[in-house]
């Protein structure tokens, strides 16, 4: 073959598999930690630039899909919007449920630690409520410079409604702009290793392995719950939707949504990754290009896991006596308060004092529990990403193919 027609290095980069590229990317990062911490330690400034150009152009990326896609919706056409969120407000009780099943089962004590985190959290549900309301209302600049995702999904509903009486040239000019900003997440996305190298290594050679291992049953109700839904819990609510064997569809979003936003840690940049993934699953565009920018903000399974498993957990460090029936009110409670925890760092964590006041316990002491979140956030927060991107696709796939009798 002549030597002009094979692809480049770059080219080969580009179309190989990007989840061999990141297990390569691990496992140089953990080994570059292993024998020269210093340079490991300089290799996080990868890690750091693929963090910021990923929270730069999300919030903009759920901007312009919501709207180019609610514009350019046809009057006619039926979407299964109704269907899918059904399914995420079950999928995300049904979380909490089990996490606090998950809780009684295998009792967690905590060592406290102090903390210095200076973020104020909510203390009562009418403040999350509150907060809510006003984040819809804030100014569409200021939403998308802070990454207020409710903000950006109220704007962008209410320009797309309004934008569907405009021409055709500026709806195609609309989803020209979708589809530009969706090559460029793509790109970032592709460039995935090497961040992912940098953080690893300079993760362990900052912390080593040590910070994870203390907290190590903790980290297995966390994640182990996140297992049930995924492998029991959410095939059970597919199989009920669509009355087929839903292993081969649940395993097809975990390998190729939850992996890519496992070590991305962002749902909302992992929104091209599943519309992608839809696009081959041959679902209704109209309903999958609303459905998942929407569930990147409000399907929040593994964050209501996160709340309610620490919550209790500290409920079981103070010794305090938790009846079954407030245990499921703390459920429904983290269910609906991790609706309003996307887009922002830490955002389910720092909901856990709210939950806590459930049960009086102190502000400060509520906030040393966010401090060990934090620090085992690592994987609970890669897991929690994991669990709540590859569900917004499953859960569109199954409201679609029983719409179609598929």
């Amino acid at each position: 073959m002549d030597s002009t027609s094979r692809p480049s290095l770059f080219q080969r980069y580009m179309n190989g598999s990007l989840v061999l590229q990141i297990i390569i990317g691990i496992v140089c990062g953990i080994a570059i930690a292993s024998f020269s911490p210093s340079a490991a330690q300089s290799a996080g400034l990868l890690g750091s630039l693929f963090v910021k150009a990923l929270k730069a152009i999300a919030p903009l990326l759920v901007f312009v899909l919501v709207m180019a896609s609610i514009a350019n919706h046809k009057q006619n056409e039926q979407t299964f919007i109704k269907p899918v969120l059904v399914l995420y407000l079950i999928g995300t009780l049904l979380a909490s449920l089990t996490a606090v099943m998950a809780s009684f089962a295998f009792p967690t004590s905590l060592s406290l630690v102090t903390s210095d985190i200076s973020q104020a959290a909510p203390k009562g549900v009418s403040e999350v409520l509150t907060t809510l309301l006003y984040n819809m209302v804030d100014n569409p600049v200021n939403a998308l410079v802070n990454g207020n995702y409710i903000g950006i999904l109220t704007w962008a509903v209410g320009l797309g409604l309004g934008l569907r009486h405009a021409s055709e040239a500026t709806k195609a000019l609309l989803q020209n702009m979708a589809d530009s900003v969706t090559t460029v997440v793509g790109f970032v996305i592709r460039l995935a290793p090497f961040g992912i190298f940098g953080l690893v290594a300079n993760t362990i050679a900052t912390t080593g392995f040590e910070a994870l291992l203390g907290y190590s049953h903790l980290l297995t109700v966390l994640i182990g719950a996140m297992l049930v839904i995924a492998l029991v819990t959410n095939p059970l609510l597919v199989f009920l939707a669509t009355k087929k064997n839903p292993y081969p569809l649940v395993f097809k979003c975990l390998k190729e949504s939850g992996i890519t936003a496992f070590f991305t840690r962002s749902s909302a940049a992992n929104i091209p990754v599943n519309m992608a993934l839809c696009k081959r699953l041959k679902l209704d565009e109209d309903t999958y290009s609303v459905s998942i920018p929407l569930g990147a903000t409000i399907n929040m399974a593994g964050a209501a896991i996160t709340i309610t498993v620490l919550t209790l957990a500290a409920v079981n460090t103070l010794g305090i006596s938790v009846d079954f029936p407030t245990a499921v009110l703390l459920s429904v409670i983290a269910a609906v308060s991790a609706c309003g925890s996307s887009g922002v760092a830490g955002g389910s964590l720092l909901l856990i004092p709210l939950a806590c006041s459930l049960f009086n316990i102190p502000n400060e002491v509520a906030m040393q529990v966010v401090a060990v979140g934090f620090i085992v956030g690592v994987l609970q927060d890669s897991a929690e990403t994991a669990l709540n991107s590859s569900t917004d696709v499953l859960f569109t796939a199954a409201a679609c193919k029983r719409a179609a009798g598929k």
